[in-house]
């Protein structure tokens, strides 16, 4: 008997995890009302797509580190993060994503074309499910503010939209944090 259902594509007893989307503009609070969302059930993973590039970023990660408790184990993943929800997620109870917007820029980085990383999105939420766990994906809300001057930077924030539209509609629940307290959107 294969170990997954061939009807559904999931592995037999395994329940679907929960999907918890929350969006917020910069230093919004974000990323302390996740880790306050995923609470104490362990084990608890923190996937971590920045890259300290430079000293400002560097700087960035360290003082979001120092945020975190030592049960979370934070994952260094800027770009293969559908390979690791599929690999490793199902080793965890919560799993905190942070931060979509960054991944994003990784991915355009490494030449990945719009297309390709929409196409990425559904996949990517269907490894969340079948980690189990609860996963907190955190992205920023870029359509807010004044329309980019430079075309590749309304590109960005136009693709960051679609991105995050698409993980509204599959997520279970979704918040906007806005100075530092959550509104319930879903």
């Amino acid at each position: 008997m294969s170990p997954r259902s061939p009807r559904k594509g999931r592995s037999v007893g395994r329940p679907k995890g929960r999907i918890i989307l929350v969006l917020g503009g910069a230093s919004s609070g974000k990323s302390e009302f996740a880790l306050q969302v995923g609470g104490s059930r362990g084990p608890r993973a923190f996937v971590a797509t920045g890259q300290g590039l430079d000293e400002e970023m560097a700087g960035r990660i360290a003082r979001h580190q120092a945020t975190r408790s030592a049960e979370w184990q934070t994952v260094e993943e800027p770009l293969d993060v559908e390979a690791w929800f599929a690999e490793q997620g199902p080793e965890y109870r919560t799993i905190v994503f942070d931060c979509v917007t960054l991944w994003l820029s990784n991915l355009l980085g490494s030449g990945l074309v719009e297309s390709i990383i929409l196409a990425r999105i559904e996949p990517l939420l269907e490894a969340m499910r079948l980690t189990g766990a609860s996963v907190i994906i955190v992205s920023n809300e870029l359509g807010c503010g004044l329309v980019p001057a430079e075309p590749s930077v309304r590109a960005f924030r136009d693709l960051s939209g679609r991105v995050n539209q698409c993980l509204a509609a599959g997520a279970d629940e979704a918040y906007l944090v806005v100075s530092g307290l959550p509104l319930r959107l879903k």
